[in-house]
């Protein structure tokens, strides 16, 4: 990282009321003095002003704008900020963005930049950094409380108390190494491996999420699976509320999958439309039922759906199991005598009609209720990045090593490299090599 004053646009390029450029360094003040018709002698931190915005070699009246200013530490990057928000023409952000250019040590920030002079000024640290990548990238609600409450400390917090009692054990050890010729007293032998024991426990169960940080990301996966002609495509439709699938009384009309994604109670689901479940001679049908069946297996949720009809629910005997993680939907209820759906609500299945749109929602209750379910009031405290998971795997693995059994000189090691990797996450240590790769998918004005 350079010395340079950076400037970019923090909102998106185009037509727009607002926008909204962005500039932190030790020169950043310079603005103010050099482009508009404020007193810099007078200039308040953190007031807005009303100023014309110049041209600073031509004195080009460039927009007539509202500045404001952050002087350091009292900013997000920890350095002097100036914000400018002007109109939102292509012209005007155009025109800002080359008068900045000329300015002496000004360059254009690089992907991620402000953010990551944050961490390097100590202003955030690397889960934080990552919530706020989250929060940017949110479409529900969920993804959205997450993010929030990551960018609060949450992960933070847990995983440098993790880390404080590693340093708390090592520095128990090290203290025995000054002291070679004295043995470790049995009690402090048993609380040591004790804590160690504890630890390991603790960091596995936080472990044990069954990817639902990925799916929180990316969206769980909902297949709708059955028969030909049992509605499938008329269900999905149905539940996202337009024209995904094309609904025809032909069978095998969807032989490939269809997906929508949808906000569903503020969960992402990733909803899937199949091809029907049957024996057929046809070639290219085969292979949308072969990646059916392969959907099914890969799926959070089943909706498992039959002709009320036509079939009976027995024919997901080889699918449905004791996880709880499906439902089995009897469509076209319109269709049978109340008798009949009665006998089906004794069975488990769930009568509906998704021609007529009645009962659909039950369906997407059921849906909702079993992820939030899983998700349960932890959900902040849910991995989510790959890295996290890559690090906490890697301090489990020194910390099974560990033993006091040993060279104490080695099993400081192992306490020590079990630290370092908890350390990588927040960046409590040195961690050039993966800052690249955090930052560098952040927007250029953040």
């Amino acid at each position: 990282m350079d010395n340079k004053t950076i400037y970019a646009l923090s909102t998106i390029f185009g037509k727009s009321g607002i926008a909204v450029l962005r500039i932190s360094g030790k020169d950043a003040f310079s603005v103010i003095e050099k482009m508009t018709s404020v007193d810099i002698k007078n200039f308040v931190s953190r007031k807005m002003y009303h100023t014309p915005l110049f041209n600073p070699v031509s004195r080009e009246t460039l927009d007539n704008c509202l500045i404001v200013g952050f002087k350091a530490p009292h900013s997000f990057t920890g350095e002097d900020t100036v914000e400018i928000n002007c109109h939102g023409s292509k012209a005007v952000i155009r025109s800002v963005i080359d008068a900045l250019s000329v300015l002496p040590s000004f360059r254009i920030a690089e992907p991620g930049e402000f953010s990551r002079r944050a961490f390097y000024n100590g202003k955030t640290d690397l889960t934080e950094a990552d919530g706020l990548a989250d929060l940017i990238d949110a479409e529900t609600s969920l993804q959205q409380k997450i993010a929030l409450k990551q960018m609060g400390g949450v992960l933070l917090n847990l995983y440098d108390s993790w880390r404080n009692k590693l340093v708390d054990i090592l520095s128990y050890i090290e203290a025995y190494i000054d002291f070679p010729d004295e043995n470790i007293p049995e009690n402090t032998v048993f609380k040591i491996e004790n804590s160690v024991l504890t630890l390991i426990k603790e960091i596995e169960n936080h472990l044990c999420d069954n990817n639902i940080n990925e799916r929180l990301r990316d969206g769980f996966k909902v297949v709708i699976a059955g028969p030909t002609n049992a509605g499938k495509s008329s269900l999905i439709n149905a539940i996202t509320k337009r024209n995904v699938a094309i609904v025809s009384d032909i069978a095998g009309t969807t032989r490939d999958v269809i997906d929508a994604y949808i906000d569903l109670n503020g969960i992402p689901i990733i909803l899937s439309d199949t091809a029907g479940l049957r024996d057929s001679a046809d070639e290219i049908e085969k292979i949308g039922i072969k990646i059916a069946q392969e959907k099914i297996t890969e799926a959070d949720y089943k909706i498992f759906m039959f002709d009320a009809s036509a079939d009976k629910p027995d024919i997901f005997k080889n699918y449905a199991d004791n996880s709880g993680n499906y439902v089995l939907v009897a469509n076209k209820a319109d269709k049978i005598s109340d008798a009949e759906k009665q006998n089906l609500l004794k069975q488990g299945c769930l009568p509906i009609s998704a021609k007529n749109n009645e009962n659909v929602t039950a369906i997407t209750d059921k849906i909702s209720t079993y992820f939030k379910g899983i998700i349960s009031d932890n959900s902040s405290e849910i991995i989510t990045r790959r890295r996290y998971k890559e690090a906490l795997e890697e301090c489990i693995e020194n910390l099974q090593r560990f033993n006091l059994q040993k060279e104490i000189e080695l099993s400081a090691e192992d306490i020590r490299l079990a630290c370092r990797a908890i350390g990588k996450i927040t960046g409590r240590v040195e961690v050039d090599e993966i800052l690249d790769k955090i930052f560098s998918s952040f927007c250029i004005g953040k």
